[in-house]
């Protein structure tokens, strides 16, 4: 659950600020399957939750997005994962707390009784926050099913380093993308030099999210794309790079070339940045198709 504050006014360490706090569904696969779901695909959750609050509503809101959760863990003593922030008058995050404490509750013991669901996907995606030993357990298990994998942080990524060879799909955004290559992103000459190294260790598609460039994406066979950020009012930043990793799966579920699918997942992004919340409401294929036909070049 991500709960945001933020205020007008100056935070001051020690005092009480007035403001406005807002809490919403959140986390990464949560939000990529919610995406998902929005965009008419048949998708599952395997994500653990606490008998609390915040884990019941989370459940009841991603089933309502059309997400089955019946396989997600319900765990008694243990607290839903959480995540504070606090932002002032200029909108930034000045401090956060995450409370992520429940997903080291899983192991690969819990993962053998979804086997069978696993086995029959066709495809899975698998964020940062796992253990390396579910991670490991799980690039074991995957054999020829694609794996897409969104790091989370610059200090989670380098999880990943054993298993990029496994790796379908690889987004990352800036500070990841230095993080695991080791040097800084600070020229297409570079951001081109990342994606090569990454193919060099095996991952097949790689996609860079960079901000106002938009992403640069790039498939170990040579073929590469960029695609423009669409110039529309940003709301809430939070959810822009779950909204595109659901539009790279989207479009590699329809079978989408990598320009067409890097175009769609950027309108994905747009669409969702244009909201309050992590989540579009609105997201659909049709939205996004016509959010791009207004951007697209006369």
């Amino acid at each position: 659950m991500d709960i945001a504050a933020s205020s007008p006014h100056r935070l001051e360490a020690g005092d009480s600020t007035p403001g406005t706090i807002r809490h919403a569904p959140g986390g990464v696969a949560r939000n990529v399957a919610e995406n998902l779901g929005r965009l008419g695909h048949a998708v599952a959750l395997l994500a653990p939750v606490g008998d609390d609050l915040f884990g019941r509503s989370l459940l009841a809101g991603t089933q309502q997005a059309g997400v089955d959760v019946q396989a997600c863990w319900v765990l008694p003593d243990a607290a839903t994962s959480t995540y504070l922030s606090l932002h002032g008058p200029d909108g930034d995050m000045q401090v956060a707390v995450n409370d992520m404490g429940i997903v080291d509750r899983l192991t690969p013991e819990h993962l053998r009784t979804r086997a069978t669901l696993l086995a029959q996907a066709d495809t899975w995606m698998l964020d940062g926050n796992l253990s390396p030993a579910l991670l490991e357990w799980l690039f074991g298990e995957a054999g020829s099913i694609p794996v897409f994998v969104d790091p989370v942080s610059a200090f989670k990524c380098r999880r990943f380093l054993p298993w990029l060879a496994r790796i379908h799909t690889l987004k990352l955004n800036r500070l990841e993308a230095e993080a695991l290559w080791g040097r800084a992103l600070d020229t297409d000459a570079a951001i081109t030099g990342c994606a090569h190294w990454l193919h060099a260790q095996g991952v097949r598609q790689v996609v860079l999210s960079l901000g106002v460039r938009g992403a640069y994406g790039s498939v170990a066979d040579g073929a590469s794309a960029w695609a423009a950020a669409l110039p529309v009012p940003v709301c809430n930043a939070t959810g822009a790079g779950d909204a595109l990793m659901a539009g790279l799966l989207h479009g590699h579920r329809r079978g989408f070339d990598l320009s067409e699918a890097l175009g769609f997942a950027t309108g994905c992004a747009a669409l969702t940045v244009m909201a309050p919340q992590a989540n579009h409401p609105g997201l659909s294929v049709q939205a996004v198709h016509q959010l791009r036909q207004r951007h697209a070049p006369p």
